[in-house]
């Protein structure tokens, strides 16, 4: 996991990317070239959150033109099974915190038990 930040449900998630990728963050992943993001993350603040960071780019996972129903789009199944993982722990899924530092500190808790999990093996 790179970053979290929880913000309120008024926020959209482009605009959230701006909270995400910033210059902290790529002063400590500099080795990563490309950010997937689903269509969520189309327009001009995501895409401008990306460019001021350097050189990180910003690819938007799209479903196949005239695809109807369920599809399986290609980068996506990572973070939608990271999140499941996450929300395994009881404290993450129930949104009963009261200060957003607890409910960014639970989620990181949560990815250091998996990825020590992981490592254990």
């Amino acid at each position: 996991m790179l970053r979290v930040v929880v913000h309120p449900a008024s926020v959209q998630d482009r605009d959230g990317a701006a909270l995400v990728m910033d210059k902290r963050t790529r002063k400590r992943f500099p080795f990563i070239e490309i950010v997937f993001a689903d269509q969520g993350y189309q327009g001009p603040n995501a895409a401008t959150a990306v460019a001021k960071t350097g050189k990180w780019t910003l690819e938007i996972v799209r479903r196949e033109p005239g695809t109807k129903g369920f599809a399986v789009l290609p980068k996506r199944w990572i973070v939608e099974r990271t999140l499941s993982w996450i929300r395994r722990n009881r404290r993450i899924a129930r949104n009963l915190e009261h200060l957003v530092r607890s409910a960014e500190a639970f989620i990181k808790l949560a990815m250091i038990k998996i990825m020590l999990r992981r490592l254990v093996r």
